[in-house]
């Protein structure tokens, strides 16, 4: 199955890191720049097709800023759910797991991707259902983390949380009522953080498979951040108490 990778960033991470996905890539005609002639660099090292194309096709192929970059390419996939416990027994202590629970949205996803990948995370877990995929605009927003984070969709999430439990995973939901803040709870060792969606937040189920809830701190009027901002802010709050517990 192909799909439509567009924006510099996106297609550029396709051609560094899985070029063989890319079948063809459309620039918009006439356009010659810096960044360009990289990604164009990069298409010529890797034996891909470049077709320079009207910017008012490359405005039909896709919804969204192309930026003059419209790739044609296989589908990407999700890493397999059987990976679980091996990523984890890989990271040890270190190992970070971001759960997304409902997040529907593949802009919030794709900015949780790239958080993740900044923050070094084990692997990104989501529900089959109920949950944005690895769309196109997931992928630009994400800047390439999509090519390196292992996403994995699980059938179950309940249950595979569990699995990841019995693999030696400790799980923080956040959550507006919890007691303790997100900065009196450790994060250190291996930790699986779950967000959930805006305004629904965690699901029964996934609420009660967490070890502990926390909180963020809210000082203002609104009672919630864009889940993509409140990741971020767990992920390397997480990423703080380790490096402080290594010195």
């Amino acid at each position: 199955m192909s799909e439509r990778i567009f924006g510099l960033h996106a297609v550029q991470a396709v051609l560094s890191r899985q070029a063989g996905r890319i079948e063809e890539i459309f620039v918009q005609e006439g356009r010659h720049d810096k960044r360009l002639n990289e990604l164009l660099a990069l298409a010529n090292k890797a034996g891909v097709r470049v077709t320079e194309t009207p910017r008012a096709e490359l405005d039909k192929m896709v919804e969204g800023r192309h930026q003059g970059v419209v790739a044609l390419a296989q589908s990407l996939k999700a890493s397999s759910e059987k990976d679980l416990p091996q990523l984890i027994q890989n990271a040890g202590a270190g190992a970070l797991v971001l759960i997304l629970d409902g997040v529907t949205d593949p802009h919030n996803l794709g900015a949780c991707l790239r958080s993740a990948d900044a923050a070094g995370v084990t692997a990104v877990v989501v529900p089959k259902d109920n949950s944005a995929g690895l769309t196109a605009v997931a992928q630009k927003v994400a800047c390439g983390a999509a090519e390196t984070i292992p996403f994995i969709e699980v059938t179950n999430l309940a249950r595979s949380m569990k699995t990841m439990q019995d693999a030696g995973l400790w799980f923080i939901g956040l959550a507006g009522e919890a007691d303790r803040t997100l900065y009196e709870q450790d994060l250190r060792g291996p930790v699986g953080l779950v967000m959930g969606a805006e305004g629904s937040g965690l699901r029964r189920l996934t609420r009660e498979n967490c070890d502990f809830l926390a909180s963020l701190p809210m000082a203002g009027t609104v009672s919630s951040l864009n889940v993509s901002v409140a990741t971020g802010i767990c992920l390397f709050e997480a990423v703080r108490q380790r490096g402080l517990a290594a010195q």
